[in-house]
């Protein structure tokens, strides 16, 4: 039975990156006046327009990947180039990831600050986060990403430093010089390739022009890609360029799951396969040299974020140094340049998403409701917070890449394609990732399942509001808890639905057979 949204019309769909663009926008500039008492108008507002935008979602998925269609609206910017809004596989694979997670990131976000204060504040720049990270979904040529992509900077600031305290004001300006410096980079790099071939749109095996450039020019060629991977390095958390994010880790729970899971990092690890794919293409870059230096650094980052998360005793940081490593697969992936690695890196976009905003909403859980920070602090949570205690550990699961969860689907992928390429070694890297996340994740499952009340430390006793059938439970806030326990489940489902159609391994591999064939 065809449903209302497989019925829009074909003149329309060009209209929905727009509309998908201006549902956050409209909705930050009505929530920002609104009073810090205006709760349910502000909720509506938000929750109206993150279902809204679910909806236009799942209405382009027939069309954009059953029937080919390439949703496309330009306006003039500057002489000569116009900003440029393309739906393509790639750009709906990002768009569906941040639409959904927005949506539940607003859930957790209304019960986190319920009785806080510049609720108003925040969400608006909330919604303006999201404004940013469609439009760089969507972006179809350079400049229209790089005007997005600063855009981006520019909202996060205020959401990192938002409590205000002396550490977030400080981890907000940390981040914002990196996340300038880098821009800086992009800008260089946009501009200077600009000079060169005009204007810059994405396609498939490269943009025009390029692949001339690079054989004519190569040392040119090679110093703008470094500038623009290198730029891009900087939101992606590779090595070097990875301070700024376990810093970042004083904002707010829903500001590091948006972080981590969809927003920052994942702007700049996407736009890191723009680059690759949709400017230089995969040929030019090979003529370049670039993709075995590119795929040596994402693995060491892979394997240095790993350890560095060994090292962490307090929840967030663990998870942020988890995250530097995780983002990575992304990157090795798309390096290896065969369908299988290729649509491996690329499904990780979303299970990576996936998992990590459900342990970070669970880490915002456990301090909020047992004010635990640590992981000794955690110690015996199974029992008093059972529910938020099995979504962190599929989450946990989910990283390590035990099976059925999302995590073993990615793993998995990059492994066999790392057998097909001409980098069997990679295998390595995985299975030493994979030890290393097993490493730091289970003794934080252990704490939590296997360690008995009377072992609790007693100050951890003393906080959240006690079940009266078990002194030692807690009663885990709906608002908060429903998010995670639905993420978890995703987890699971994507990792044991993968061979359905739209399931997002099958748009990954679609993907990846576009661009290597």
């Amino acid at each position: 039975m065809v449903t209302w949204l497989e019925q829009i019309p074909a003149e329309l769909l060009p209209a929905i990156p727009v509309v998908m663009v201006l549902l956050s926008l409209t909705a930050a500039v009505a929530i920002f006046p609104l009073p810090e008492n205006s709760v349910k108008l502000r909720a509506g507002i938000n929750l109206t327009a993150a279902v809204a935008k679910v909806l236009l979602i799942i209405a382009l998925v027939p069309a954009v990947v059953a029937d080919g269609a390439r949703p496309e609206f330009s306006a003039p910017f500057l002489p000569g180039i116009d900003l440029v809004l393309r739906v393509d596989p790639l750009a709906l694979f990002f768009a569906g990831l941040s639409a959904l997670l927005w949506l539940l990131t607003t859930i957790y976000a209304l019960g986190y600050l319920r009785g806080s204060k510049n609720k108003s504040r925040f969400f608006g720049f909330f919604s303006l986060c999201v404004t940013a990270t469609v439009g760089i979904s969507f972006s179809g040529n350079l400049i229209t990403f790089l005007v997005f992509y600063e855009l981006l900077t520019v909202v996060t600031y205020p959401l990192v430093a938002h409590w205000g305290t002396p550490a977030s004001l400080r981890a907000a300006r940390i981040y914002l010089r990196y996340a300038l410096g880098g821009g800086l980079a992009v800008l260089i790099g946009v501009v200077w390739l600009t000079m060169y071939v005009g204007p810059v749109d994405f396609a498939d095996g490269g943009a025009e022009g390029v692949s001339e450039l690079v054989r004519a020019n190569p040392v040119p060629a090679l110093l703008i890609f470094v500038l623009l991977v290198g730029g891009l390095g900087v939101k992606a958390a590779l090595f070097p360029l990875h301070g700024w994010l376990p810093l970042a880790m004083v904002a707010p729970a829903p500001v590091s799951a948006l972080l981590h899971a969809v927003a920052v990092v994942k702007a700049g690890v996407f736009g890191i396969v723009r680059v690759l794919h949709d400017v230089f293409g995969v040929e030019a870059a090979a003529e370049l040299g670039v993709l075995t230096p590119l795929l040596i650094l994402a693995a060491f980052t892979i394997l240095y974020g790993s350890y560095q998360a060994l090292r962490q005793q307090e929840i967030k940081k663990r998870l942020a140094y988890s995250t530097i490593s995780q983002v990575s697969y992304v990157v090795l992936g798309v390096a290896m340049v065969n369908v299988l690695a290729t649509s491996g890196g690329i499904v990780h976009l979303v299970h990576q998403g996936l998992m990590k905003v459900t342990l970070f909403f669970c880490a915002g859980l456990f301090a909020e409701v047992i004010r635990a920070h640590t992981v000794s602090q955690l110690r015996g949570a199974g029992r008093r917070m059972p529910l938020t205690s099995a979504a962190f550990t599929v989450g946990a699961f989910g990283m390590i890449g035990l099976p059925p969860t999302a995590g073993f689907i990615s793993k998995w992928q990059l492994g066999t394609g790392a057998l097909a390429s001409e980098h069997p070694w990679v295998l390595w890297v995985l299975v030493g990732s994979s030890l290393l996340n097993a490493a730091y994740f289970l003794p934080v499952v252990y704490a939590l399942w296997f360690v008995d009340a009377d072992e609790v430390a007693p100050e951890t006793l003393v906080s959240g509001d006690a079940d009266s059938a078990d002194p030692l439970r807690v009663k885990e806030p709906k608002s908060l808890l429903a998010p995670a326990l639905i993420t978890a489940g995703l987890t699971l489902f994507v990792g044991i639905a993968a061979s359905l159609a739209f399931a997002p391994l099958q748009i990954a591999r679609f993907i990846a057979e576009g661009v290597l064939g």
